[in-house]
């Protein structure tokens, strides 16, 4: 292989792409990176769809079960994780080919992130500080730079956080900071992007099927397992599949009603990410499950 040659497989959840993918790696001689945000945790199996060691097939695979629901992660994990799996598709002479729901992390890779300073304990301390009052900490930021920070919503504490370490290690306003230093591409050689068009009463009916799957599979067991080992509070014990039953073990549903509801809180968030994939990626080349499995071609 003289040249390194990639490929991204987006689409809704329950749209059949993961499948597809480890079908095209087997086909073409591809690695595969997920970009999915749950997949990414171990231990965190039947809520997160991810395919098992056997689905998987003796194809390798970046980005699943990297690290623990309690550990933390950022867009800079998934970058890593793209770059060694460019490097070691480069050295093996495989292709690459990029699949998950979580889109988001695609676009970044292809747009880059602006390069963020080391942060020092001090900067932290203050910044905890401040965060012990969070519409206070919101405020603060609003009040130097509310061009920025009316992109962001008060509530997220993440994106607070992350401003008010940029903004005490460096004294410049996130406007200034992120002018200063414009984001990279990380993805430089070329990509074609392919997505799977799923009509949505057909993607509905494979939402409920994988719903009743999970079900069976012992989703319910799955969370009960995590509750106990990490508690509720880290970030995946809020994603869908996992909160319905955290409600559902509190009383909150019967199991009628928690199977509704991962089905509906799932045909909520696939209907984001259609709406996503479709304003960001205008160049996508679009088409049915079956019409992409038989023109994708390397």
């Amino acid at each position: 292989m003289n040249l390194f040659r990639q490929i991204a497989l987006i689409a809704p959840t329950a749209s059949g792409k993961t499948a597809l993918s480890i079908e095209l790696a087997q086909r073409y001689n591809l690695n595969i990176l997920s970009l999915d945000s749950l997949a990414i945790y171990k231990e965190i199996d039947i809520a997160s769809a991810k395919p098992t060691i056997k689905e998987r097939d003796g194809v390798k695979h970046f980005g699943i079960d990297v690290i623990y629901p309690n550990e933390k992660f950022s867009v800079a994990t998934f970058i890593k994780l793209y770059q060694q799996a460019k490097e070691e598709s480069i050295r093996d002479k495989r292709g690459l080919i990029i699949v998950g729901g979580t889109s988001f992390y695609l676009k970044t890779l292809i747009d880059g992130i602006s390069p963020i300073p080391k942060i020092s304990k001090n900067t932290v301390e203050k910044t905890l500080h401040l965060l012990q009052d969070s519409k206070k900490a919101y405020s603060f930021l609003y009040n130097i730079d509310s061009n920025y920070m009316e992109k962001i919503k008060s509530t997220d504490r993440y994106r607070v956080e992350k401003m008010l370490n940029l903004y005490f290690e460096t004294n410049l306003t996130p406007t200034e900071y992120f002018k200063e230093n414009p984001p990279q591409p990380i993805i430089k050689e070329p990509i074609t992007i392919y997505q799977i068009v799923t009509p949505r009463e057909i993607l509905r009916e494979r939402i409920a099927i994988r719903t009743q799957n999970m079900l069976d599979m012992g989703l319910i067991d799955e969370v009960k397992y995590l509750i106990e080992k990490y508690t509720t509070s880290p970030n995946p014990m809020r994603a869908i599949g996992v909160k319905e039953v955290i409600d559902y073990l509190n009383g909150v549903y019967n199991i009628d009603e928690l199977k509704e509801k991962i089905i509906i809180n799932t045909a909520r968030l696939a209907k984001r990410q259609r709406t996503f994939n479709r304003s960001k990626f205008k160049n996508s080349i679009d088409m049915s499950l079956e019409d992409l499995r038989d023109n994708i071609s390397f």
